[in-house]
């Protein structure tokens, strides 16, 4: 059961942090957590924090990759399973560029555009590994709107970039 309620954006984001929070720290690296949401029925689909799963992860494909476990199909085909309401909640706005090779995170969720219908943002990805990110561009130009809870800013800067060097 979701003790959250439906609608508060805030709370899911801080859930978001929290698991943010149990990303080791690194230098190379943000510390992001993400959860996604069935809208209809309010409940939790799936949760992800930055390498929580063996690779160089991202919170966001962590809880792809779980739901594709769980429903027994590859992650491209998760559109095929899922609900068609569904609200991601990301601490750090995703990724649209991999320096590892890995699928960004926003090609991820465009994937998923027809479940994936609002992605809830803690902060705006900062340049320090990649500059001018289009994640936001790309899934508003899809149709999926990226909208800025507000907040809880310095709690995820301070949290995703926990083992970065400080200049």
């Amino acid at each position: 059961m979701n003790a959250i309620q439906p609608g508060d954006h805030r709370a899911y984001m801080q859930l978001a942090l929290s698991l943010a929070q149990k990303s080791p720290p690194k230098p190379t690296n943000y510390r992001v957590g993400a959860i996604l949401v069935d809208l209809s029925s309010n409940k939790i689909l799936a949760t992800g924090y930055t390498l929580e799963l063996q690779g160089n992860t991202h919170a966001e494909q962590c809880c792809l990759i779980k739901l594709a476990v769980q429903h027994g199909v590859p992650e491209e085909r998760l559109n095929e399973v899922l609900p068609s309401e569904l609200a991601l909640y990301t601490t750090v706005e995703p990724c649209s560029k991999r320096l590892s090779g890995n699928l960004p995170c926003v090609e991820r969720v465009l994937r998923l555009a027809g479940s994936i219908r609002t992605v809830y943002v803690g902060i705006m990805e900062p340049e320090t590994f990649v500059t001018d990110n289009t994640g936001r561009k790309s899934l508003q130009g899809a149709g999926i709107p990226v909208i800025h809870v507000e907040g809880l800013e310095a709690d995820i800067l301070e949290v995703a970039t926990a083992g970065h060097i400080k200049s």
